[in-house]
């Protein structure tokens, strides 16, 4: 689940496919049936292909002489897809960039920029917007959308059980409190319930704890932003609640990559990504879910708060000839409310906040409880810069993963995990 979600391989053949079906092709001056033809890769499940589609749909319906050939796959696969087509040199000409692979693509001079392409409009961003979003000072890519960390609860069990969650701007709203209250919860609950799955690895509520203890992910210059001492302390505020009975153990969540469809009836709450909310919600549909941000540290830092954009962009390689269509495919992704309307919000509160006024009067009350979450985050604080992982970094999640499963299973103590965590990312590092 999260942003690596079950395979569902063959989309770009079945999109290819059935243009076929209507008799015309790609030929080599790039149009289709003789109107402009682009390639568009993502990922997802089957229902992100068909929202898509029906975006893709929309985007047509305004712009008739462009095709928009989907090439989709599960987050893995799709990986290992554009690693073959970067060898081969044949980019898609519009794409996502896995949050992992954002320096390394850079890196290898895979974007276009994107600042002077007159049919990709920036007016409705701020200057400030526009220069977060840079890499190295060049916007060479775009948001798709907009996560921050968050806390998600069941409503409809903490009104069961008679617990009440302080609100998130609450001075009681504490990782030690949390986790009092956590402790407590699954010892005293009726229905036989844990308060969490066991999630140490959970990228951005684990970004937002370094930060708050004054560390951070990465640096400017592309090296580990954080110490043993930070990580371990993270891993220990699991262990804690581990061994107090808290939390599922690796047996009754199937390990640590659980299915959230397996534990979700059986937890009072979870740690993920804002955005989680739109697809995990709708798969227990009789419970109301609510959520908090990332609970607070004494002492944190004043710019503790961050924004993690999923990102997109226009090849490098693209056939000049075929910029301005490209342009016009990556301002309706980020511009257009028609598009949002299409696709539901899973991507995150849309970047563009001109997009978001317009979607919310449509939106799920899963969607509004994110947008408020987000809305409120970038309200309520500064929000401090955010650097992307570097080259070499593009398996870090999976570091962390392994020696998370570790430490839950007793072969390792926190502190040697963050030993080992931090040698084996920077010796990738070092490799990258």
């Amino acid at each position: 689940m999260e942003r690596r979600v079950v395979l569902k391989a063959g989309a770009a053949a079945l999109a290819a496919g059935a243009a076929a079906a209507c008799g015309v092709g790609r030929d080599d001056s790039g149009t289709w049936g003789g109107h402009t033809s682009l390639r568009y890769a993502f990922w997802g499940d089957n229902i992100r292909l068909k929202t898509y589609s029906k975006g893709f749909d929309a985007f047509h319906k305004r712009h008739d002489t462009i095709t928009v050939v989907p090439e989709f796959a599960d987050y893995g696969p799709s990986q290992e897809r554009m690693t073959t087509m970067i060898a081969a040199h044949d980019l898609p000409d519009v794409f996502w960039i896995a949050s992992p692979q954002v320096r390394t693509y850079e890196k290898n001079k895979l974007f276009h920029r994107l600042d002077g392409i007159p049919t990709l409009r920036l007016d409705a961003f701020t200057p400030d917007q526009v220069e977060s979003f840079k890499l190295g000072g060049v916007l060479n890519t775009i948001p798709l959308g907009t996560y921050v960390s968050a806390f998600r609860y069941n409503e409809t069990f903490a009104k069961q059980d008679g617990i009440a969650f302080p609100d998130g701007d609450s001075p009681d709203w504490s990782w030690d409190g949390l986790a009092e209250l956590l402790i407590d919860y699954s010892r005293h609950n009726t229905h036989g319930r844990k308060a969490l799955p066991y999630r140490s690895d959970i990228d951005l509520p684990f970004e937002s704890w370094l930060r708050q203890h004054g560390e951070q992910l990465w640096t400017e210059d592309g090296r580990i932003g954080f110490t043993v001492e930070g990580l371990g302390s993270w891993f220990e505020w699991w262990e804690k609640l581990r061994r107090a009975g808290a939390t599922l153990s690796m047996s009754e969540q199937e390990g640590m990559a659980f299915e959230w469809p397996t534990v979700g009836s059986r937890v009072l709450a979870n740690f993920g990504d804002s955005n989680h909310i739109v697809d995990e919600g709708k798969m227990f549909p009789k419970y109301r879910f609510r959520l908090r941000p990332a609970p607070v540290a004494a002492g944190s830092p004043a710019h503790h708060k961050f924004q993690y954009w999923p990102r997109m962009t226009i090849s490098g390689e693209i056939d000049h000839s075929l910029l301005n269509a490209a342009g016009r495919v990556v301002d309706f992704n980020v511009n257009s409310v028609s598009m949002a309307l299409s696709t539901g919000l899973s991507m995150g509160a849309p970047a563009n906040r001109e997009v978001v006024a317009a979607y919310r009067p449509h939106a799920t009350h899963d969607e509004a409880e994110m947008l408020d979450l987000v809305a409120a985050d970038q309200a309520s604080h500064a929000m401090g810069r955010r650097y992307e992982a570097p080259p070499g970094a593009n398996t870090w999640r999976d570091t962390m993963t392994q020696v998370a499963g570790d430490i839950a299973l007793g072969s390792k103590s926190p502190k040697d995990g963050a030993r080992e965590m931090i040698s084996r990312i920077r010796a990738d590092l070092e490799r990258g």
